[in-house]
């Protein structure tokens, strides 16, 4: 009971103030099975593209974080190819930093960060972190092409 009232608030916070390109609704009348629209940064190479995303909100949340994967491809060294993304806070402790005081929105703008601001360090593609760390330039024109060719409407 308690999920699904605080995933009501949090939703229909999403909806009155969504942060700034982002927004988020539910899949189907699903209060679990959630979609989300990145739309990429502007000076990144994910710019005026859309990126849609599915969230999937665990039995236990808040006290366990959603799952959370892209649905368009996108060119990233911590997003793979099935979507995942490698961020800390969508893993519970010792590994990650979920915390049940986190919410959809804060880690919605979590990946929209990492989307402008890679982490080559944390890799979950080896291959392009390293043309990320050693050819950017390279790692730029690739995003951009990935960008325009899946995440343009």
């Amino acid at each position: 009971m308690q999920r699904a009232s605080r995933l009501k608030r949090e939703l229909s916070l999403l909806t009155t103030e969504p942060p700034p390109g982002i927004t988020c609704w539910q899949n189907e009348n699903q209060l679990d099975d959630l979609r989300a629209q990145i739309l990429g940064a502007a000076d990144t190479p994910y710019e005026k593209g859309i990126f849609n995303l599915e969230i999937v909100v665990p039995e236990r949340y808040p006290f366990e974080p959603p799952k959370i994967r892209f649905l368009t491809p996108i060119y990233h060294p911590n997003i793979d190819s099935a979507g995942r993304i490698c961020l800390d806070v969508l893993k519970l402790p010792p590994k990650g930093a979920w915390r049940p005081s986190l919410n959809i929105s804060t880690l919605l703008t979590s990946i929209q960060l990492l989307m402008a601001e890679p982490n080559p360090d944390d890799p979950l593609m080896a291959d392009i972190s390293s043309e990320y760390k050693y050819n950017k330039q390279l790692f730029l024109l690739n995003a951009k092409e990935w960008t325009e060719k899946y995440a343009r409407q």
